[in-house]
């Protein structure tokens, strides 16, 4: 089988998309392990397929899988790749498109100046909106990590985040706590796991362990989630600029109940075909 595809990455965080729409694409966990395997495949932290949608409203389905193979609920910086991809692949003319994901709708738009801005939907807090087992809702649970007690809060931006705040990114034990985290028995479907640096009121550093990639450039969820993590802590205020290791991105949340908007880069490294 050969397979037509774009190398995107978003800061960093990289991709290969797929469409979907035009060619038949039913690919085993084995087989994309093999394309993101960055020796004997494509390499990307995650595989993007456009499919056509399923609802009458909406303009395309939007699937993510990991480099492990599995399926996942949301990708920020993978939406912003989307909305480039289908424009540059003549899919639509459409600046604004409603996509339709594993954890609901969202509305990525393509900026007059090349950036894009993803509606990132409303985050949730409850435990069992995570999910993560535990009786109580509050903004900061404790977590045992190895012989530590770490501070965190759980956020769910269509997937689930676990959110520390640290006082040095550079220094931070992302390699040794992010896994331990990630696995860790109170996240039954695991979690990525964030580490923040509050820079001031409007700007942090942020590097994400993802669940099923590993550490990545840059995690768009991930830094919606910080955000909103350190807006709810008393640390922020809106807008924020999360710079991440692949570059910034700017995050702006309005509070309960309102929508997380996130706008950056999103850019294409070539196309190709592979054969699986």
């Amino acid at each position: 089988m050969k397979l037509k595809f774009s190398k995107m990455h978003g800061l960093g965080n990289d991709f290969v998309v797929l469409d979907g729409i035009r060619q038949a694409v039913t690919l085993t966990p084995e087989q994309l392990r093999y394309l993101a395997d960055r020796h004997f495949g494509v390499g990307c932290d995650q595989i993007l397929l456009v499919e056509k949608a399923s609802q009458a409203d909406v303009d395309f389905r939007y699937r993510i899988f990991n480099a492990d193979g599995s399926e996942v609920e949301q990708c920020g910086n993978g939406a912003r790749c989307f909305v480039r991809f289908v424009h540059e692949q003549g899919l639509t003319d459409k600046r604004e498109i409603r996509v339709e994901t594993l954890k609901g709708i969202i509305t990525p738009r393509l900026e007059g100046d090349g950036n894009v801005t993803v509606d990132m939907g409303i985050p949730r807090f409850l435990p069992n909106e995570i999910p993560f087992l535990h009786d109580d809702d509050v903004v900061v649970y404790n977590l045992a990590v190895a012989d530590e007690t770490l501070e965190i809060s759980v956020v769910s931006m269509g997937n689930p985040h676990a959110v520390q705040v640290v006082e040095s990114v550079d220094t931070a034990p992302v390699g040794e706590h992010g896994p331990l985290i990630e696995n860790h028995a109170q996240f039954p479907q695991r979690v990525n796991a964030g580490f923040m640096q509050v820079v001031d009121r409007h700007a942090i550093k942020l590097r994400v362990y993802e669940r099923g990639s590993g550490e990545t450039l840059a995690c768009g969820t991930g830094a919606c989630a910080a955000v909103v993590a350190g807006i709810r802590r008393g640390l922020l205020d809106s807008p924020v600029r999360v710079t991440t290791r692949g570059g910034d991105l700017n995050i702006a949340w309005g509070g309960v109940d309102r929508p997380v908007l996130m706008t950056g880069p999103a850019m294409t490294v070539f196309s190709g075909e592979i054969e699986l």
